[in-house]
């Protein structure tokens, strides 16, 4: 019993890793056809292949996924880009953003999913969130100025962002959030790169205008909800007003 146990434990490790493996790839492949091949010249790229280094992701596995996303070589990503609106329960509004490559599978999926959580429903909601760039990233300089720093980057807001919101951003330094206009995501992530700061994300978004107010309960729930949107292997990205 106890060697099937182990077995057993290996395989679910063995397949959460593969899932892991797999949004890393799909992210660079994303982040390679949106932006180019260069790392150097695609701030998203480079955050996505540090991640999934970290992640003991393999060079040729990586490399092929950037390949593929450039459409450098025999390899070219078919992927279909879909949003779905709907709301979490407790009205929770939510849009789940999807990278496919059969949508007759992955539509009927999702909407299961809507269905099956006890509240939760499709339902148009694009208006309550702002559609922006988000650039988060962190400097061991523990006493620099964040709002000074969003103005030289040329974002419209700053929030600091800390290891337990992130856990790609260390403990012991400063972290911060940067939204910015959609267009200029790639220059202010640059600007940070030069000014000695890592950059661990740099992509167009969505936040919420507005958050419902929710009790230990209730917040449970959704987060269960956005736990189950998140494990599907088509979704790139859930954002929630949570």
């Amino acid at each position: 019993m106890g060697r099937q146990w182990l077995l057993a434990k290996r395989e679910v490790s063995s397949l959460r890793k593969s899932k892991t493996t797999g949004k890393f790839v799909r992210e660079i492949t994303i982040a390679a056809r949106q932006g180019g091949a260069d790392p150097a010249a695609n701030a998203r790229l480079a955050a996505a292949i540090e991640k999934a280094k970290k992640e003991s992701v393999s060079r040729d596995v990586i490399e092929r996924a950037i390949s593929k996303g450039a459409g450098v070589g025999g390899e070219k990503a078919t992927l279909e880009h879909i949003l779905f609106e709907g709301y979490a329960p407790h009205k929770v509004p939510v849009i789940v953003e999807v990278f496919t490559d059969n949508n007759n599978r992955t539509a009927p999926e999702i909407r299961v999913l809507f269905r099956d959580a006890q509240l939760g429903n499709p339902g148009s909601n694009k208006f309550l969130f702002d559609h922006v760039g988000l650039v988060e990233a962190y400097t061991t300089n523990l006493k620099a100025d964040l709002e000074e720093a969003a103005i030289e980057a040329g974002a419209n807001e700053v929030e600091r962002l800390t290891h337990d919101q992130n856990d790609d951003i260390p403990l012991e330094v400063t972290g911060a959030r940067f939204i910015t206009d959609r267009t200029t995501t790639h220059a202010v992530s640059q600007w940070l790169l030069e000014q000695g700061w890592k950059v661990v994300t740099s992509e167009i978004g969505y936040l919420a205008k507005n958050f419902p107010v929710l009790d230990e309960n209730q917040r449970g729930e959704v987060g269960a909800f956005l736990q189950a949107l998140e494990d599907h292997d088509d979704v790139h990205r859930v954002w929630a007003a949570l």
